[in-house]
């Protein structure tokens, strides 16, 4: 089986952050930024079936969401996946930013950054909502790291 889990590509979530934002800016409207957004969620790693449950559904999403998280080596790994391609893109941004961190980076990197980038104000109220839900349960799963 594939790993499901997201290795960082970026240093830090900082840089994950700045790195989206140039990436976002690159485009002259939403529609080419969701286009975008979307992409990135079919280059998530494939999220196993059997994890598509209850017990991995990340609740105050409007879609499906699904997320797992694995301690590694002091550093949270996160997975996920949603019924909803937009949403599978908003998954793979967050993962990109928390996945490969640790602890206190999660923790003290706040998902305002999803409203900095224009992110939730594009989305419906339904969506913004999901996404800062999926943050939260995020920072939910590194605040029971322990540390």
């Amino acid at each position: 089986m594939t790993d499901p889990f997201v290795k960082p590509e970026d240093d830090t979530a900082a840089d994950a952050i700045a790195e989206i934002g140039e990436e976002l800016a690159l485009f002259d409207d939403w529609m080419q930024r969701y286009q975008y957004i979307i992409e990135l969620g079919r280059k998530l790693p494939p999220f196993p079936p059997e994890w598509q449950d209850d017990a991995h559904r990340v609740p105050g999403c409007q879609s499906q969401v699904w997320m797992e998280v694995q301690p590694r080596d002091g550093l949270l790994y996160l997975a996920g996946a949603s019924d909803a391609a937009i949403v599978s893109g908003l998954v793979a941004l967050l993962l990109r930013v928390y996945s490969g961190r640790s602890r206190d980076e999660i923790l003290n990197t706040d998902p305002k950054f999803l409203r900095d980038l224009g992110l939730v104000q594009a989305l419906s109220t339904n969506r913004g909502n999901g996404v800062e839900a999926m943050a939260q349960a995020i920072r939910k799963a590194a605040a029971g790291m322990g540390g």
